[in-house]
């Protein structure tokens, strides 16, 4: 194993719960470092090879002395929702932006080796190209696209031979993780398909990529194998079914009138939206580069929430604000 201590910052939230688990699993030391706005109570505290910092991004000190004996830093922790920035400008500005450039020099001035930055494919904002490849131009609609995208290129500023960094734009991630995200796309559909037994949907026509919440944790774990040569500086698109919001809404329907035959037929309402951000991602250079394609569907994430939602691991859920990122940070009057 080349590397094998990892430092995650945002470890604690969705994509975070399912990929400090895997990476333990791997054989792995994983040090997860978080403000905790989401609680670490879906972190696997127990493990010998987890070390669990409450901490903030923005507190460069802490930051330095946490991330030091390191190999990989896996930059997750953002105020991750578009609209979460109707919140409070200043905050998004401070966590997503601000905080980018001094961490990444923290990181490079406690000898890390690889830095592994979370952008967003949400950066390309409307196109109307079959395919956007990862040089296509960054039309971002919010403040979350547009920071996500200033950030890329502040981390390649300070890369050199001793301090690789590469940059993954993942598409919308869906599927059951155990701190469980229910405003994303696919989830929302879902629950809603559960346990109101119809589906709105916000315009229809919008292309959406998805990628399931263990193809994200896989690609994560292959930029932290992947030979330096073939890593460093680049950008990748992960992503795997580019799907319209309706068709996303019809599927839905299907797998769940499937897992719950007892409910009577999930109607399907449309209603319109200012949410206009449209775009069908090509994610061929990571396969080619890096042999690595996403494998499970849009199903697939459909069918694991079903099942959760049978064992009951999701209560209560259109009221408990753990599930919804904005109403988390307001009712925790997060700073």
């Amino acid at each position: 194993m080349k590397f094998k201590k990892i430092f995650i910052t945002g470890g604690a939230g969705y994509v975070g719960s399912c990929l400090v688990p895997e990476l333990l699993k791997k054989g792995y030391e994983v040090t997860v470092y978080d403000i905790m706005y989401y609680t670490d109570n879906f972190l696997p505290k127990d493990h010998p090879n987890l070390n669990i910092i409450k901490g903030d991004i923005r507190d460069k000190g802490k930051v330095q002395t946490s991330c030091k004996d390191h190999d990989v830093f896996i930059h997750l922790a953002c105020i991750s929702n578009d609209t979460s920035f109707a919140l409070d400008e200043k905050l998004s500005t401070s966590i997503n932006l601000d905080a980018f450039e001094p961490m990444v020099l923290t990181a490079k001035e406690s000898s890390i080796k690889r830095f592994i930055y979370a952008s967003s494919s949400s950066v390309y904002g409307i196109s109307e190209e079959k395919d956007v490849t990862e040089g296509h131009p960054l039309v971002p609609l919010t403040l979350y696209n547009k920071y996500k995208g200033m950030c890329e290129p502040l981390l390649f500023k300070h890369t050199d031979e001793n301090f690789e960094g590469v940059v993954f734009r993942p598409a919308t991630v869906c599927g059951y993780a155990p701190r469980q995200r229910l405003d994303l796309s696919v989830n929302i559909l879902t629950n809603f398909a559960i346990n109101k037994g119809m589906i709105k949907v916000f315009g229809g026509n919008q292309l959406r990529p998805n990628l399931h919440i263990m193809d994200y944790c896989d690609a994560i774990d292959v930029l932290i194998k992947s030979e330096s040569e073939k890593i460093k500086n680049q950008i990748f698109n992960i992503g795997y079914q580019n799907l319209s919001i309706l068709e996303i809404a019809n599927l839905v329907k299907k797998v769940v009138e499937n897992k719950f035959p007892e409910k009577s037929e999930i109607k399907i309402v449309r209603e319109s939206s200012d949410d206009n951000r449209s775009y069908h991602i090509n994610s061929d250079k990571i396969k080619n580069l890096l042999n690595y394609s996403p494998k499970r569907s849009i199903e697939n994430a459909v069918e694991d929430l079903c099942e959760a939602f049978k064992k009951n691991l999701l209560k209560n859920s259109f009221n408990e604000d753990i599930y919804f990122n904005i109403n988390r940070m307001k009712n925790i009057n997060a700073k």
